[in-house]
């Protein structure tokens, strides 16, 4: 019998008795034919011939009674912030507009002659911006590793215990799996982070965004806040094993956009591969919206991306999906970021030469994760005690 739910079995080696593994082997093929399997199979039965007949044809909470309210509910849920649908919204175009005018800058730069449409489908069709194999996928993100892990040490003055290692998917999860993923380590560094690298398409994983996504999901983004997260001592747990999305997301983009201070991104295509993946969480502000606030319609959000970005019509659809099903998630990526830059901009402005970065870091960091206002208070109350 094949199925993925036996891999951490497979994977045992010898930490487990082979007496042990024999029967559990028995009782997880046991478990797994006649539970597990019967049950995905009846969910895809409802699904199929009574759920989907039943589903409205209109898209977005707008359409629902009480619609607007409950997704400003669903706003402040995943944002942690008062705002409302009409300001993202206008947040997310601005930003857009503003992205846009960064990437002309590099065009120019590399002498490319066209248009923005034109660069993103030169881009998007150039073999010469991908990999041919799985294996120089991987070797580019361990390459970019052992480049970035020195450049830190002015920035940061607290750093995990743990390291993390590269993986690509596993082949039952690659095809459904985003672009990449980090899982924390072990809290007492037993077991490494892990950055899973999704190699099923290659197509998936420019060359250019190399950097950006290493810097996201590794050094100094998730692997950072995550397993600093699980090794700060003398809190209680609900603090160290909470979860914000608008917190660790948005942590995870300010990391990106710290990649020309750390001395990443000098080449210009690898800087375009930053604006690109702020772009991505830039339009999520202006569709998300769109469709839960403004009543667009499937086609119009995913015209709206395709128009703006050299995402794949095939990926930009499961992302409006997306948004389509879990209305305001993806508000927190982008709104945690602008969150964090305004808090330093704040803390930098108020304190001038009293400021130190690595102060801020380890503030944002070792706390655990905390809703955006409780964060503000916390580098304004920093800021107070230093002036």
């Amino acid at each position: 019998m094949q199925s993925s739910l036996f891999t951490p079995l497979k994977e045992s080696g010898d930490k487990i008795l082979a007496e042990d593994k024999t029967r559990l082997m028995a009782t997880y093929k046991d478990i797994i034919e006649n539970s597990v399997t019967p049950a995905f199979m009846n969910m895809t039965t409802f699904l199929r011939t009574e759920y989907l007949s039943h589903a409205r044809e209109s898209i977005g909470y707008g359409e629902l009674p009480n619609g607007k309210d409950w997704y400003k509910h669903a706003i402040e849920s995943n944002t942690t912030l008062s705002l409302t649908a009409a300001e993202i919204h206008h947040t997310g175009l601005t930003e857009v507009k503003r992205i846009h005018q960064q990437m002309r800058g590099v065009m120019k730069q590399v002498g490319f002659k066209g248009d923005l449409t034109a660069f993103f489908n030169y881009l998007k069709n150039n073999e010469n911006f991908y990999y041919a194999t799985p294996a120089e996928v991987l070797g580019a993100y361990e390459e970019v590793k052992l480049r970035i892990t020195p450049l830190i040490n002015d920035y940061f003055s607290v750093l995990p215990t743990s390291d993390y290692v590269i993986r690509s998917y596993p082949e039952a999860q690659a095809k459904s799996a985003p672009g990449a993923s980090y899982i924390p380590g072990a809290a007492d560094g037993s077991r490494p982070g892990v950055f899973f690298a999704n190699i099923y398409n290659l197509n998936g994983q420019p060359k250019y965004g190399i950097e950006t996504l290493s810097i996201h999901e590794g050094v100094p983004g998730h692997h950072f806040q995550l397993s600093l997260q699980n090794e700060v001592q003398g809190l209680p747990k609900i603090r160290t094993q909470n979860f914000y999305t608008v917190y660790a997301e948005g942590w995870a983009l300010y990391a990106e956009s710290l990649g020309k201070e750390l001395g990443m991104f000098t080449d210009p295509y690898q800087y375009y591969g930053m604006l690109d993946a702020e772009l991505f969480r830039a339009m999520r502000l202006v569709v998300d919206t769109g469709i839960h606030y403004k009543q667009w319609s499937r086609q119009q959000a995913i015209d709206y991306m395709l128009d703006n970005s050299t995402l794949a019509e095939s990926d930009i659809t499961a992302e409006v999906e997306r948004y389509m099903v879990w209305p305001a998630q993806a508000l927190a990526y982008k709104t945690g970021q602008l969150q964090i830059q305004k808090l330093r901009e704040y803390a930098e402005k108020s304190l001038g030469q009293k400021f130190e970065i690595k102060h801020f870091h380890n503030l944002i960091l070792l706390d655990g994760p905390l809703p955006m206002p409780l964060l503000e208070n916390k580098i304004k109350a920093w800021v107070n005690n230093t002036k």
